[in-house]
Formats: C-alpha cells, sequence, structure tokens
C-alpha cells in the first residue's frame, strides 16, 4: 500500500470471523491504526507491534479523523477502522468530508466495506429485507428531530421495509414511542418486527414481536429493530417479506394489477391532502374512499363525520347480522357484496315498497320519505345511508330529532340544488349522540353514500392502505 493513505475499514459486528479477509490484510500491513476504543480492543491480536495506536471514546470521532489525516500526511499507511460497515453512520463520511475541504494533497483515502449491523440481524431473522428497504437512525446528536421525523413518515407512507439504528438511549427515550405511533398509521399493528440487540457478538440476543406489541422502553443503543413492510409475515421464528418471484411465476401478480393500482391510487390521494396527520384515521380513510370515487379534493372540506363513527361502524358492520337502509337502489348497488356476504349484512331500500305510495299520496309527503318512516320503523337500529333524495334526509333528521329511532348511523350526502344544503344542516342539529357521516354543501351522490359504507367495511385495511380483499 502506498504511503500517505488511509484505509477506512469495516470490522463487522465484532467478530474476527465475520471480518472480511480484505480488512483484516489492511489492519496487518497498517503502520498506525485508529478507532473507538472498544474496537480497538477487539483488534488487538491482529494489529502489528510496531503500529501506532490511536483510540478515544465516544463522541470523538472528529478527533480520531484529525489524528488520521495527520498520520497519513506524515507517510504513514493508516487504517481507521468502523464498526459494521463504515461508510453507514460510520467514519468514511467525515473522513471523506474533511478531505475534501483541508489541505490534504497526497493523502488518498479508500474504503474497505464490512457487514452492517441490520445485515446481522436479517440474517438472524429469516428475510426480512428482500425488497425495497431504508435505514434510520434516531439520534438527533447531528439531526434535528424535525428532519429524523420527516424521514420516519416518508418510510412508513412508502412500505419499505425500515431498519432503526440508535433506537433509545438514557436520555433519549421518548422518540421511539413517535416512531411507532408514526408506523401505526400506515401500517397493521400485526406487523413483524425483529428486535437484535448485540448483533454478531457473544452476548447477543433476539427477539420477534409486531409493530404494536412491541416494548419501546426494552431498547437501546446497542439494539437495532427491524420493521417489515405490508407484505411482510412470520413462518414460525423466521421473518419473510417476499420478493415477488412466485407471483410472477404463477401468474397471480397479473390478478393483482387492479388493486395495486388501487393501493398507489389511495397513497397518491393520501400524500396530496392538505391536512392529511390532522384527521382521525377513521375518518382519513373514509375521506381517501371519497376522493378515490369522485377524484375532487373539494371533498376534504367538505367531509364531516362524528368522531370515531366510521370507527363504530366498521365494529357493528363486521360483527354480522347487521342491516342497512338506503334511500334508493343506486346506493345499494354502490356497495361491495363481498364484503356484504362475508359480514352477512342486509340491505334494503324501500322506494319500491307497494306500501310507500299509499302513504305518501295520504300523508302528502314525498315517497322518499314514506320510505324513511317505514324503515325507521321497521329497522330502527339500521345503518341509514342516504345519498341522492333530500326530503329523505330531512325525514331521517326529524324522527332523530323526535326521538322516534336510534339508528346504527346515518349517513347524508344528497346531490342537488334544492333542499341539500338544508336537509344536511338539520341532520347535523338533530343527530345528538348519533354517529353521522355527512357531506357538506351541494355535493354528494349515491356513489359517494356507498363509497363510505364500504370504507367503513375495510377499515382493517387502513393501516396499509390496501382498499379491501373483495376489490
Amino acid at each position: 500500500m502506498n504511503k500517505q493513505h488511509i484505509t477506512i475499514a469495516g470490522l463487522g459486528p465484532g467478530s474476527e470471523q465475520a471480518m472480511t479477509a480484505e480488512v483484516m490484510q489492511a489492519i496487518r500491513s497498517a503502520d498506525a491504526v485508529v478507532g473507538y476504543r472498544g474496537y480497538m480492543q477487539a483488534i488487538e491480536q491482529i494489529i502489528p507491534e510496531q503500529a501506532v495506536r490511536v483510540s478515544s471514546g465516544m463522541t470523538e470521532e472528529v478527533h480520531r479523523a484529525e489524528e488520521a489525516l495527520r498520520l497519513a500526511r506524515e507517510g504513514l499507511n493508516v487504517v481507521v477502522v468502523s464498526s459494521g460497515d463504515a461508510g453507514i453512520y460510520g467514519m468514511a463520511p467525515l473522513l471523506f468530508e474533511m478531505h475534501a475541504k483541508g489541505d490534504y494533497q497526497g493523502v488518498t483515502l479508500s474504503v474497505l466495506p464490512g457487514i452492517s449491523a441490520f445485515q446481522v440481524a436479517a440474517a438472524r431473522f429469516g428475510a426480512p429485507v428482500s425488497h425495497d428497504f431504508c435505514a434510520l437512525s434516531l439520534s438527533d446528536l447531528m439531526t434535528p428531530w424535525s428532519v429524523i421525523e420527516k424521514r420516519i413518515r416518508a418510510a412508513a407512507e412508502a412500505d419499505f421495509v425500515t431498519a432503526v439504528y440508535n433506537p433509545r438511549s438514557h436520555g433519549r427515550y421518548w422518540q421511539i414511542h413517535r416512531l411507532r405511533e408514526l408506523f401505526l398509521r400506515c401500517r397493521d399493528a400485526s406487523t413483524p418486527v425483529g428486535i437484535a440487540r448485540n448483533a454478531g457478538r457473544p452476548d447477543e440476543s433476539i427477539r420477534i414481536t409486531t409493530l404494536g406489541e412491541f416494548d419501546p422502553d426494552s431498547l437501546d443503543m446497542f439494539t437495532i429493530m427491524l420493521i417489515g413492510n405490508s407484505s411482510t409475515f412470520l413462518s414460525g421464528d423466521r421473518i419473510i417479506t417476499p420478493r415477488g418471484y412466485r407471483l410472477q411465476e404463477s401468474g397471480e401478480a397479473a390478478h393483482g394489477v387492479g388493486q395495486s393500482i388501487m393501493i398507489e391510487s389511495f397513497r397518491t390521494i393520501a400524500g396530496m391532502l392538505k391536512r392529511g396527520g390532522d384527521h382521525p384515521p377513521d375518518m382519513l380513510w373514509a375521506l381517501i374512499h371519497t376522493i378515490h370515487t369522485t377524484a375532487d379534493f373539494e371533498f376534504e372540506e367538505l367531509f364531516y363525520a362524528s368522531p370515531g363513527a366510521i370507527a363504530s361502524w366498521h365494529r357493528q358492520l363486521t360483527a354480522g347480522g347487521a342491516e342497512i337502509v338506503t334511500d334508493v337502489t343506486m346506493v345499494q348497488s354502490g356497495l361491495r357484496k363481498a364484503a356484504l356476504e362475508r359480514y352477512g349484512i342486509s340491505v334494503c331500500c324501500y322506494l319500491g315498497d307497494s306500501r310507500v305510495p299509499e302513504m305518501a299520496e295520504k300523508l302528502g309527503i314525498t315517497r322518499s320519505q314514506a320510505g324513511m318512516r317505514l324503515a325507521a320503523r321497521e329497522h330502527p337500529h339500521a345503518l341509514f345511508v342516504i345519498g341522492n333524495a333530500p326530503t329523505a334526509l330531512m325525514e331521517a333528521a326529524n324522527l332523530l330529532h323526535r326521538g322516534s329511532f336510534s339508528p346504527m348511523g346515518v349517513i347524508g350526502a344528497p346531490v342537488g340544488f334544492v333542499h341539500v344544503v338544508e336537509s344536511k344542516l338539520r341532520l347535523k342539529a338533530a343527530c345528538g349522540k348519533t354517529p353521522i357521516a355527512v357531506i357538506e354543501g351541494r355535493k354528494g351522490g349515491s356513489a359517494v353514500a356507498a363509497t363510505i359504507v364500504n370504507a367503513a367495511m375495510s377499515l382493517d385495511d387502513a393501516r396499509t392502505m390496501k382498499p379491501g380483499r373483495d376489490v
């Protein structure tokens, strides 16, 4: 090796067996070896007896880099060691940066790769990093937390398998809690998580858990965590992220093209919302469905839902045996048939009921109003979904105001110009404790009303941004 050269070498996870032959040879032929005190002790047996040794503690990286550059400029062949891979949260970028900005003519740099901690951890868990992935460090010593949080959001929303370095320290304990909160907005609580402490070292410990169940306070600076993506699954004590080969060979991928397009559409919509993070998760899911149906982002301003309404409907609709009443058959046609069958949900519309015309003529009301009166009497606990007739919504509001029935909820989304705005205002004023969803103003329609119900039925898929298994 030429003099006045610095080799920045990755030692791997800590054992000699995991160190590359190239790195071993570089250390054995060095005139000087520079590194963190703990790493230097680990490789003492392979450092030449006559070599200069420069070791120091944590947070003294700049000093070590300065010493390495000084020794190289004096004509020594220097090796700077880092754990794992020197280019991943290691010494390589610091030395290159200082070399580029300083007067070090004649001094050359090269990097020898090592096995990174996340690679060791991944091997212990099985095959979790088999598709697109990223790595994050939660240490804010050199990176502002606002930047770290922005990157966490991006990783979670983009569905990357994510390696988390430096998850927690004695004085930095809350950041890992925030990471879990942000990831749970985009991924299911059952997403596999692997936690490795001192990966590749004699006191290594390995745990497999889930995003919803792992204990953030159990982690420390010696821990690396791997979070799966939406397709990652557990098989015994193995975490597996499919690459897609089996789907490609079997032709199954072609059948999933339609859903893939919808998933991408949903994620695009979520990224374009003005106040995406401000909406409650259940309402956000219904809002994304609505915008996907209409391609109209004004619905972000028009969509109103009682707190927890969509989540409440999800629980009741998926429990089995629930009932839905619609004002027109067009709403009924827009409901996902597979979901209705899966959960045993019955749907009825009274507009074609033979009793309706007679009641309407006798009482001097519209057929839509008559249908609502009959439905409230015979299905008082159903979810009432109104997407066409403002008079039907006005009737439902009046019945609620008088305490005539207590439905699961009311969705008010009629469209038009006469009585439409008024009908929605009546519902908001009359609902009391009844959960409602309203498209304010003149917009709405049968398709919108139906899609809100579809969103409620598929709320389990919200965290993985999948639009429903029956699409």
